[in-house]
């Protein structure tokens, strides 16, 4: 146990921000990647942009849930770290390559056959074929993007999240000229079509893991040597790791389905909720980037025997990030024709006057949906902090599909809410789940002060 003494509340908060910051960036970079693919598919046409969206959504949505099993790599190394034990970090690493390395072969063996399974789902056949024939390019990136997870989750864990940050902002410009050239057959490379997107993020995303690798053996941590497998360690990472997929995987289903129900209710509120959803996810990237961080100084603290420290940082970066949302809430609520003109809507088009009212509704609804959407990525990122995923889990799937889709579909249908009700059943599924997380993890680190 070590001796260090607890920060205070000013010290956290400067702590927490110099890790977050980073993180957040990192994760702004890599939606800008996604977005700069959308834009240059785009130039082909209507059928390779629904193409290419919808075979970049189920690859890259599927890979972020299994993202969840390495997860445990950043509580167990926090926790190493905190408490001094250094030698124990090599073996956490292997341990969470090896997990990695497990779940890419099932998710690769799933994605390959994607055509008969969307061909039941009662896709177009054109479009079920040219989704295949883009995901089984994007497969061979699935190595590198879970490996690229662990590698993460050991440099936020460390502290090193430039390094995180600075591999996603230089991996964004290079994606976007290696997508541009292969699409097009720009600088001598060959002209690749929709089939030039993929390879391109291909390219892109082994890049990132090799540039981060080498980044890593230029640390003065600890290097991550060569050492034996420790199947104890395995097995814990997996025991930490399931229930943050799962946790993952309800609320990524939530708004899946939240989309299908817009799309019942009408075209201009599928388009309204595509608009509204897209500038939540992009605030949403600053309370992740938090929640990560508050993973660590958790952790950390944790590690090194300090129960009361671990309790201030929950609250440190608890309070960053709802502060942050609620500036953010601030902007949608005074500013939402300007938000909606950024996605080239014309005022004086009808079809896009009526997208631009729901819009409206949505943003100002948004702005309240958003902070309760950071306070409980905070609240879980915190808690795994403790290594609790467990009971979070459980909470998380509670929140989001026993008060949020009923309350939704209530709303939306018999009510005859529309599109604002399922918005507001959303937003009350996630104002549950920031309640009990954040009281959960207010009860739990109680607990543990009683009893040092």
């Amino acid at each position: 146990m070590t001796t260090l003494q607890t920060p205070r509340f000013s010290q956290e908060l400067q702590a927490t921000l110099r890790l977050a910051a980073p993180l957040a960036l990192a994760q702004i970079a890599q939606m800008g990647m996604g977005l700069t693919d959308t834009i240059l598919i785009g130039a082909l046409g209507r059928d390779a942009l629904a193409a290419g969206g919808l075979g970049a959504g189920l690859f890259f949505t599927v890979s972020a849930v299994l993202q969840g099993l390495v997860f445990g790599v950043g509580i167990l190394v926090a926790h190493a770290r905190g408490a001094a034990t250094y030698d124990k970090i090599p073996m956490i690493v292997r341990g969470g390559f090896i997990v990695a390395t497990l779940v890419a072969l099932p998710l690769m063996i799933v994605l390959w056959n994607i055509e008969p399974i969307l061909l039941a789902l009662g896709e177009p056949p054109q479009l079920a074929h040219d989704v295949q024939g883009y995901v089984r390019i994007l497969l061979f990136a699935t190595p590198a993007s879970l490996w690229l997870a662990v590698q993460r989750s050991y440099l936020a864990a460390m502290g090193h999240t430039r390094l995180v940050m600075t591999v996603a902002v230089v991996a964004l410009f290079v994606n976007g000229v290696l997508n541009y050239s292969l699409i097009h057959g720009k600088f001598g490379l060959p002209e690749m079509g929709l089939l030039g997107s993929c390879t391109a993020t291909v390219i892109a995303v082994w890049g990132m893991m090799l540039a981060t690798a080498a980044g890593m053996r230029r640390t003065r941590d600890p290097r991550v040597k060569p050492a034996p497998v420790d199947w104890k360690v395995v097995r814990e990472l997996l025991h930490l790791g399931w229930p943050i997929s799962i946790t993952l995987g309800v609320e990524v289903l939530l708004f899946l389905v939240g989309a299908l129900m817009m799309g019942v209710i009408s075209t201009t509120a599928l388009a309204a909720h595509q608009v509204a959803l897209n500038i939540a996810s992009l605030t949403f990237m600053v309370p992740l980037g938090i929640a990560q961080a508050a993973n660590v100084r958790v952790g950390f603290h944790m590690g090194a025997g300090r129960p009361h420290a671990a309790r201030r940082a929950g609250f440190a970066a608890f309070g960053l990030g709802v502060s942050f949302m609620a500036l953010m809430a601030v902007v949608m609520i005074t500013a939402p024709y300007q938000i909606a003109a950024l996605f080239n809507l014309d005022a004086n088009k009808p079809a896009d006057a009526e997208v631009i009212a729901v819009v409206v509704q949505l943003l100002t609804i948004c702005a309240f949906f958003q902070i309760f959407d950071g306070a409980q990525t905070i609240g879980a990122g915190a808690l795994r902090g403790l290594k609790d995923t467990r009971v979070p889990a459980m909470l998380a799937g509670f929140s989001y599909w026993g008060v949020g889709f009923p309350i939704a579909w209530s709303l939306g249908f018999p009510l005859g809410w529309g599109a604002t009700g399922v918005w507001w059943g959303l937003a009350l599924g996630l104002a549950t789940a920031a309640v009990v997380l954040n009281t959960r993890f207010w009860r739990l680190s109680g607990r543990l002060i009683a009893v040092t």
